[in-house]
């Protein structure tokens, strides 16, 4: 019989009649597939930002202060870089952002100049034919996918220690890097929706890692969610006003970090309570999953909503091909 081990069994392992690719106990053998677009009529959770640039459009607080102070014009072409480390973490850095430098301007400013001759100068020599194909447009990133409007970030990466994945509002000012994901147009209730015990469920079954850590993945953890198919105004309502109170609890501790407010002994009671009363608020979107169930119930079932999805839109797409 196979044996599943885990140090929560109480001698270490559980034997059980079958393992399915989740390594969860007598469970169906129901394997994500991976999506390009989501299942919902939701945002679409792109990559960030990826400068391939050795470090030399990136800057540290230290290092914009100086350069503004000897190119004053470089002030204007300097932006916020967050990426999930520094999100989390409540990092500084900053990067050039040279879109619409014109070249008159960028001769203006000799420091900057010489970074973006660096630039060129590394992607010359890279061994990848990807990176020396950017060398002749080295004042950009080599991959821009900026949002115009203010969204979510989700960091790629974040401690399995954590009850809640980190992921908050950011201004379509800062630059987000490859190391996180964005959602822009993000409302209240798609916020409540991704920050909730229901969502980290999911991701804590079907998300790679890095270590123990969880990688989050935008085509499976995101456009393969289950998200409610049925549910009233007034529910839908009662998600974006409890994801608006985890909002405002984080609110109330400006010089704190996200590492600091997800601590699991540092979380601050007020947000806590949000949280659970956002955890209650998503849990009464659906009809099968019940606050008093088990995080492998809860698992279970939205990986049996996930096969009815993904078997209803494999019917209508094989229905269109007909056509």
């Amino acid at each position: 019989m196979p044996r599943l081990y885990d140090p929560s069994y109480p001698n270490g392992f559980i034997e059980v009649d079958h393992i399915n690719p989740y390594l969860m106990p007598n469970v169906p053998d129901i394997l994500v597939e991976p999506r390009a677009t989501p299942f919902y009529r939701v945002p679409p959770m792109k990559f960030g930002n990826m400068p391939r640039d050795n470090g030399n459009l990136l800057l540290t607080p230290a290092e914009r202060d100086e350069l503004i102070k000897k190119n004053p014009r470089a002030e204007k072409w300097i932006r916020p870089f967050l990426g999930s480390k520094e999100f989390i973490r409540g990092i500084k850095r900053y990067c050039l952002w040279l879109v619409d430098c014109p070249p008159d301007e960028l001769r203006k400013m000799p420091l900057v100049y010489e970074r973006v001759k660096a630039v060129r100068e590394f992607r010359l020599k890279s061994k990848a034919a990807s990176t020396r194909k950017f060398a002749d447009k080295p004042t950009l990133f080599c991959q821009i996918a900026q949002p115009k409007t203010d969204y979510l970030l989700v960091p790629r990466v974040s401690s399995e220690r954590r009850k809640y994945i980190p992921i908050g509002y950011i201004d379509a000012n800062t630059i987000v890097t490859d190391s996180a994901f964005s959602v822009p147009d993000a409302d209240l209730f798609l916020f409540g929706m991704l920050t909730s015990s229901v969502h980290m469920a999911w991701v804590k079954m079907v998300a790679g890692r890095l270590r123990m850590d969880y990688r989050y993945s935008n085509t499976i953890c995101y456009n393969c969610f289950p998200f409610p198919l049925f549910y009233t105004d007034e529910r839908k309502r009662q998600v974006e006003l409890t994801a608006q109170k985890i909002l405002d609890a984080r609110a109330n501790y400006p010089n704190a970090s996200c590492a600091d407010l997800y601590d699991e002994v540092s979380m601050p009671y007020d947000l806590r309570k949000a949280h659970e009363a956002n955890d209650l608020a998503v849990f009464n979107l659906y009809g099968r999953l019940k606050p008093d169930m088990d995080e492998l119930t809860i698992q279970v079932e939205l990986l049996c909503m996930y096969r009815q999805l993904k078997d209803d839109f494999d019917a209508l797409e094989n229905v269109e091909e007909e056509f």
